[in-house]
């Protein structure tokens, strides 16, 4: 299957963006990026790729932009990125990322940043796992109500994420490599291990621990927040508003998530005390 991915130039590409966006998020077209936009960012140093199949046919596509640290660092700030769902299991969503990540590098940058939701675990596996990003940052209600049917009902809660791309962390994690004490969840606490309901739904327990200065610990979220956010929608609020307090008390004492680890189905957040970039 051969695909290309390219730097966009003509309004007809970006109007080719304002589509994809209605159909990986079924989103409205008022609530899609639209055309002129993302050609302004690309004329005026943004970073706008389409990607196209064999025939042409535009089936991803990922822009970004420069921004700022609080502390005033320079960085490339990626704002969305999407592929078409017949396309999310053949490594395209990758390989946008890493044409991202080296046009940072040819621009002397060393962060990418952007934000995702924390309870899809396959967005946190991808992101921390793979492609080696890390979170000390929890933004609660980042967009207030959003009508797409990926995002409505749940408050808009986002991590933060930095991709330090020129780190030692994320050279080994690109590599595949890994360190293999990480991997086993049963290795470390669980910070608010699920119980199963009646139903067969994953609730979190009515009480849980904060972290208590353990070097490593682990955040329990749903293995399918969407499944669950359209069966048991007040379950699903319930694992937001839970993991909002867990994760804000942890970033706040020092923790960094550094992974998602799988087990039995289950989807754990790996929390690292004074985590530092190498």
């Amino acid at each position: 299957m051969a695909i290309s991915i390219h730097s966009v130039t003509t309004i007809e590409e970006c109007r080719a963006i304002e589509q994809l966006q209605i159909e990986i998020w079924g989103c409205a077209d008022l609530e899609a990026v639209p055309d002129h936009l993302l050609l302004t960012f690309a004329k005026e140093g943004g970073l706008v790729f389409l990607a196209t199949d064999e025939a042409g046919q535009a089936i991803g596509f990922g822009y970004a932009f420069l921004g700022l640290t609080g502390e005033g660092h320079l960085k490339l700030a990626s704002h969305q990125v999407g592929v078409l769902p017949a396309y999310q299991d053949t490594g395209l969503g990758y390989q946008l990322k890493l044409v991202q990540r080296e046009a940072a590098l040819a621009g002397h940058l060393d962060l990418i940043t952007w934000t995702f939701d924390p309870l899809q675990g396959r967005n946190a596996r991808f992101n921390l796992h793979k492609l080696g990003a890390v979170c000390n940052t929890y933004l609660p209600e980042l967009y207030g109500e959003m009508r797409d049917e990926l995002n409505q009902g749940l408050p808009t809660d986002r991590f933060k994420v930095d991709w330090w791309i020129t780190s030692a962390h994320v050279a080994a994690r690109l590599s595949g490599r890994s360190l293999e004490h990480r991997l086993d969840p049963s290795a470390y606490p669980i910070l608010n291990p699920a119980k199963i309901l009646d139903s067969g739904w994953p609730a979190p327990p009515d009480t849980f621990d904060l972290p208590g200065g353990v070097e490593y610990c682990l955040v329990e979220i749903p293995a399918d927040i969407q499944d669950l956010k359209d069966k048991a929608p007040d379950l699903a609020r319930h694992w937001r508003l839970q993991t909002r307090q867990l994760f804000e008390t942890a970033f706040a004492g020092g923790y960094t998530a550094i992974d998602l680890l799988r087990q039995a189905g289950r989807n754990f957040y790996l929390l690292q005390k004074d985590w530092q970039q190498t």
